[in-house]
């Protein structure tokens, strides 16, 4: 636990600011609230300790005293709850001990910066209201103020996603920059901005996702490889474009296997032209036709073609594409709708089908696709229509923003351009490889402490995320439990090429867990983001038939206790019903008992 303050001993201690004021300020601005609500639901999301060592928590206690007084008390809670160690009462004593403490001369400030040091973004967008804040501690709360979770918010001409007031989403490139292992470190030292840095990771860890096929681990009592799928979704001109630098590095392994398979499609039509040349001279097998060896399928495939280039890959492929909507209007296709089975690769699934030109059954197993996609948030709905499609929760999702900056379009760097750069690291990363290769299988695990860490966070937003957003974001909370584990399980590889062990186990190092834990805490915001634009058919359908029956309601009350045609259908033109519907209801009404038709065109109510 933190050490015991003592108010008494403040002004002795060597390190004490000099005293400033000598009372709190105990009537913040309404804008400083509002500034400290957000912050805090950004540390809650992201269930970061920012109280650091006793001092640093300490500084806490007393800028949230200066500022809010009593109404800091909450807050103090809120951003304790997550240093392993922390009780409710000891919380307790030390911010009355903070409160007696006046004239320490320390400011909120110190509370905004505590959270910038610790990764929290503390830019605040314009108050517009106040966010709510639930009575549950600890609760995993989203960038955006919870009253906001709901369907199709996103205004006409902003592409759905990103309103003015929607708070900005977080990063996480500068956070683990130095605990990543080498290649990734140079692949964010080519970033131009926080979140570019972000995507060129996340495109990083997706196209070398489907490189290793010989790394595997246990994930819930099931063998799992590192495939992931991303897609970074942003209107146009947004940057995300970047990510094509990602392909370099698997592009050598691409370019090899063609080389392979051209090769062998010469070697197979010159044995074919010498087979049908001497068919009938001598017994001789007709040559097979060479697999179709390739790494990046095309999305636009026929799902026959898809699975075939599975099969003839030992199940091994990477779909990438700049424009999200190629892969919906393939799946839209009658040729091409494989959704099915690229959902079962996410998990590795066995998928099946039938050649028709050679009649044969064909069972893939244990496929292991991934895939890259960019696009707007309309193409985001155009591939995936509603939030109960379980094509959403297989991937990652990162909005970027548009960036209100010119970038200097004539820079170049000492080494060139960006693209060779990336050729360079794809080439290093190329040698790797074939050296991984014929290392043999490799066995990845997690420290039982780091699993320990893993199972309490999880179990935490398992919990609470359904609470703020419904129980369609279950199947995302609990595969990004997956994706968290692949993502350590590729920083761990690629860490092979540092410290040069290839060994058949390899156990997460501490910087590797925590880089991915991190990445993983900043996915599930920007996928709450994404998630709260896609249609809920159930709700939207349980939302309409709530405001029909309230409507119903009023207008029934409205009607006085005898009434003829005349005052039902002016009645229900004040409340915008359609006639149509007024005579439904009265219809409905009378068959059950509620109104008596008395003549004509006139009804009592029944008491």
């Amino acid at each position: 636990m933190k050490k015991t303050f003592n108010p008494e001993e403040w002004g002795e201690s060597s390190q004490a600011p000099a005293p400033q004021n000598t009372t709190p300020r105990t009537t913040p601005a309404a804008d400083t609230t509002y500034d400290i609500e957000v912050v805090t639901q950004r540390i809650e999301a992201a269930r970061v300790d920012i109280t650091g060592d006793y001092a640093t928590w300490r500084d806490l206690g007393f800028a949230l005293s200066d500022e809010l007084g009593e109404n800091g008390r909450d807050y103090f809670h809120r951003i304790s709850r997550f240093y392993a160690g922390y009780t409710e009462k000891e919380t307790d004593d030390q911010y009355d001990k903070c409160m007696r403490a006046h004239g320490t001369g320390i400011t909120i400030r110190t509370f905004f910066q505590a959270a910038k040091d610790a990764g929290i973004s503390v830019s605040v967008p314009s108050k517009t209201s106040t966010p709510s804040h639930t009575s549950f501690y600890g609760s995993n709360v989203p960038v955006l103020p919870r009253d906001s979770f709901s369907a199709n918010e996103g205004s006409e001409g902003n592409d759905g996603i990103e309103g003015e007031e929607e708070p900005p989403l977080p990063s996480f490139s500068v956070q683990i920059r130095d605990l990543l292992p080498g290649l990734f470190q140079k692949i964010a030292d080519q970033s131009e901005s926080e979140q570019d840095g972000d995507i060129l990771l996340l495109g990083s860890l997706t196209v070398i996702s489907a490189v290793l096929p010989n790394v595997s681990g246990i994930y819930n009592k099931r063998p799992v490889w590192s495939n992931l799928f991303l897609f970074v979704t942003a209107r146009a001109s947004s940057g995300k474009g970047r990510l094509t630098l990602c392909k370099y590095l698997i592009d050598p392994i691409h370019d090899r296997l063609r080389e392979i398979n051209e090769a062998e499609e010469i070697t197979y039509k010159q044995n074919l032209q010498e087979y049908n040349a001497n068919k009938k001279k001598m017994t001789m097998e007709q040559p097979e036709k060479p697999p179709l060896r390739m790494l990046i399928i095309p999305a636009n495939s026929s799902a026959t073609a898809v699975y075939q280039v599975l099969g003839d890959n030992d199940g091994q492929g990477i779909m990438f594409e700049t424009e999200g909507d190629t892969l919906a209007n393939t799946f839209s296709s009658d040729y091409g709708n494989y959704s099915d089975g690229f959902r079962k690769a996410f998990h590795h699934e066995n998928i099946s089908y039938v050649r028709r030109k050679d009649r044969e059954y064909v069972n893939l197993k244990h496929p292991r696709l991934s895939a890259l996609l960019t696009g707007t948030p309309k193409q985001v709905q155009s591939l995936i229509t509603d939030a109960e499609n379980g094509l959403f929760s297989r991937f990652m999702f990162y909005f970027l923003p548009t960036g209100a900056e010119w970038q200097d379009v004539f820079a170049l760097s000492e080494n060139g351009t960006v693209d060779d750069y990336f050729k360079g690291l794809g080439s290093q990363f190329f040698d790797f490889y074939k050296i991984l290769k014929e290392a043999g299988d490799v066995h990845f695990h997690l420290t039982p402490a780091q699993q320990d860490e893993f199972n309490g966070y999880f179990k935490i937003i398992h919990e609470e995320y359904p609470q703020l957003l419904g129980d369609e974001i279950i199947a995302s909370v609990r595969r990004l439990g997956l994706i968290t584990f692949r993502i350590a399980m590729i920083l761990s590889t690629v860490r092979m090429m540092d410290d040069g062990d290839f060994g058949t186990e390899r156990v997460c190092s501490d910087d590797d867990f925590q880089a991915a834990m991190i990445i993983s805490k900043a996915l599930l915001q920007h996928t709450a983001r994404v998630f709260k634009e896609l249609p809920r058919v159930a709700t939207q359908k349980a939302a309409e038939s709530g405001q029909k029956t309230v409507r119903r309601q009023l207008f029934l009350d409205a009607l006085p206790d005898e009434f003829d045609r005349q005052t039902f259908i002016e009645i229900s033109s004040r409340l915008g019903m359609p006639l149509s519907t007024a005579e439904r209801n009265i219809k409905k009404w009378t068959d059950e008992g509620l109104l008596i038709r008395q003549d004509l065109g006139h009804y009592k109510k029944c008491k």
